[in-house]
């Protein structure tokens, strides 16, 4: 009796817990049992393309192909191997060796030729799977290489605004199940369910294509000319930080990045490459410090002027050099300039005068401009690995420190960093943001995504923004700038000639920093050429290039309106 007693109570809580699995978890159960015989395949989303300011594309997609093989579906092993070899280009071994493996899927060949793909899938193989991708594709090779950057084997972002937009441009993903049975087979009936990606989104930037094109040309020129180590040009909007070029040659071939010019394959060590890799890949204008020489009396001139510690009409005299504390520093004119007003120490470049305006500064209010001004800050360019700028602790400069420091040395800062801040110098007194990235669409956006960056207004007064303009233009129109007249425009600017570290080296940087209109400056340009050969001084050899870049750009710019 007890014993039917407790075989009832079974029957009755197994009875229960049956009906529950089978009706109140069957939606669950179903689920895990369809997992069990679903494979799944991802499809990748096209990448959103770059677009310059006009809409060129200057990033796209090339449809290619990705070969894969499912060994449970596979009936004819040999004849797989023999035509995955002969179509892909492969040695045997490593062909047998993925196809023999025993995996849900395994990859054999990513980025294969669309052509090549529709070969192999016309050859109609049991377990043979071919998919369409994705490649990155960049019509224009190596123009903008280190700006735009490059995508790895997934399509991910490496260097550049590759990388930096990568959010917006990757998309999602999408998957292609499909249903097997208990041995793997495939289910023809079940067909195939696919969650379809979803593109990313395009970036359309301020680089304007041919202004980039023009300054690439200039810059291969100068480098040639110059047997040049390499050549730097940037080109920005100075009242909204655009920037509508950025060049450092030599650059590389987007389409081919991994391929080091000039060196053997195989002739360098894994870590040897890599480092190789690196450097070329390096961006010169955000990722390296230089000491910038005469274009920093910019500065030295600014805090001066605001400070009030100096005003144009003073006058002082040159000897050709000033002594601070036990040192003797020289100016480039061993003879002196003898006695002159700011304006035209400003056109001279004149040591001996902006020693004279920083020591009158003092190290402590000198510092604070620096740091007023945002030399001590990064510009926040929207481009990755910007440098910080190296500088001395406030305690540590001394009256030689300081002296070096008003005529751009003994300290380091990156090209980048020197343009955004004269840009403040000369649109009234605003720090701007250097930027590329302006919008972001995609093809359901009814309203594009409008990137926004910070401006701080107040950096010098409106006064001392006049003057500036009035100065630099003298320098261009009188004085060391003249290589850089324009003729038809009012152009200002400043040249420099700084030398590379250790002292005595005999490698130099030439540079150039100009802007135009002088009276309402829309677009600034610096060059910079690193270690050239013979003539090295920046107004000989760098003022020519912007001057150039000037009377090509100029006139387009004001063809197509630039101020809109």
């Amino acid at each position: 009796m007890v014993a039917f007693v407790l075989f009832l109570f079974s029957f009755v809580g197994l009875s229960a817990r049956l009906s529950y699995l089978m009706i109140g978890r069957s939606g669950y159960y179903g689920e895990q049992a369809r997992a069990l015989h679903e494979r799944e395949r991802s499809i990748k989303a096209a990448r959103g393309r770059i677009l310059d300011r006009n809409g060129v594309v200057l990033a796209d997609n090339k449809t290619v192909c990705t070969i894969s093989v499912i060994h449970s579906q596979l009936k004819d092993k040999e004849s797989v191997i023999d035509m995955l070899c002969r179509e892909l280009s492969l040695e045997e071994d490593y062909v047998r060796k993925r196809v023999e493996k025993v995996s849900a899927i395994e990859r054999i060949r990513s980025n294969v030729e669309k052509e090549t793909g529709d070969k192999i899938r016309d050859y109609n193989l049991p377990g043979v799977k071919v998919d369409e991708d994705f490649k990155r594709y960049y019509p224009y090779g190596e123009l903008a290489s280190k700006v735009l950057g490059f995508t790895g084997g997934d399509n991910q972002g490496i260097i550049g605004l590759e990388v930096a937009y990568d959010s917006v441009l990757e998309g999602e993903p999408g998957t292609i199940l499909t249903v097997t049975d208990a041995r793997g087979i495939e289910l023809d009936a079940a067909g195939e369910n696919r969650i379809e990606p979803v593109d990313g989104r395009d970036l359309t930037i301020s680089m304007d294509l041919n202004i980039q094109k023009y300054a690439t040309q200039l810059a291969y020129q100068a480098m040639e000319t110059k047997q040049a180590d390499s050549v730097s040009i940037l080109v920005m909007n100075p009242q909204n930080g655009e920037m509508l070029a950025m060049v450092n040659v030599p650059e590389f071939d987007l389409n081919a990045p991994f391929t080091l010019q000039g060196i053997q394959p195989g002739s360098l060590s894994g870590q040897q490459e890599q480092d190789a890799l690196n450097l070329m890949w390096r961006n010169g204008c955000i990722n390296d410090t230089y000491e910038p020489g005469s274009t920093f009396k910019t500065v030295t001139a600014a805090a001066g002027l605001e400070a009030g510690v100096v005003h144009t009409t003073d006058t002082f005299h040159c000897p050709g050099y000033v002594m601070v504390e036990d040192r003797r520093i020289r100016c480039h004119k061993v003879s002196g300039h003898g006695s002159q007003d700011f304006v035209h120490a400003t056109m001279n470049s004149c040591n001996p005068v902006f020693v004279t305006v920083g020591l009158r500064l003092g190290s402590a209010l000198y510092y604070d401009y620096f740091k007023k001004f945002g030399l001590l800050e990064k510009t926040g360019i929207d481009l990755p690995g910007e440098a910080a700028t190296i500088m001395h602790k406030k305690e540590n400069i001394g009256m030689v420190e300081l002296a070096t420091i008003s005529f751009g040395q003994s300290f380091q800062i990156t090209p980048i960093q020197l343009m955004t801040t004269v840009a403040s110098f000369v649109n009234g007194g605003r720090r701007v943001t250097p930027h590329f990235a302006v919008k972001a669409s995609g093809q359901g956006d009814k309203t594009p995504e409008i990137f926004e960056y910070p401006t701080r207004e107040g950096i010098v007064s409106a006064e001392t923004s006049e003057t500036m303009k009035m100065m630099l233009e003298q320098v261009v129109e009188n004085g060391g700038g003249k290589n850089a007249i324009v003729e038809g425009y009012r152009i200002g600017g400043k040249t420099a000639t700084s030398q590379t570290l250790p002292r005595g080296s005999g490698r130099y940087i030439s540079s150039f920093l100009g802007f135009a209109p002088a009276d309402n400056p829309q677009v600034m340009a610096l060059a910079i050429i690193n270690n050239p050969q013979g003539v090295y001084y920046g107004g000989q050899i760098a003022a020519p290039v912007v001057r150039q870049l000037f009377e090509n750009i100029l006139p387009y710019m004001e063809e197509i309106d630039y101020k809109r």
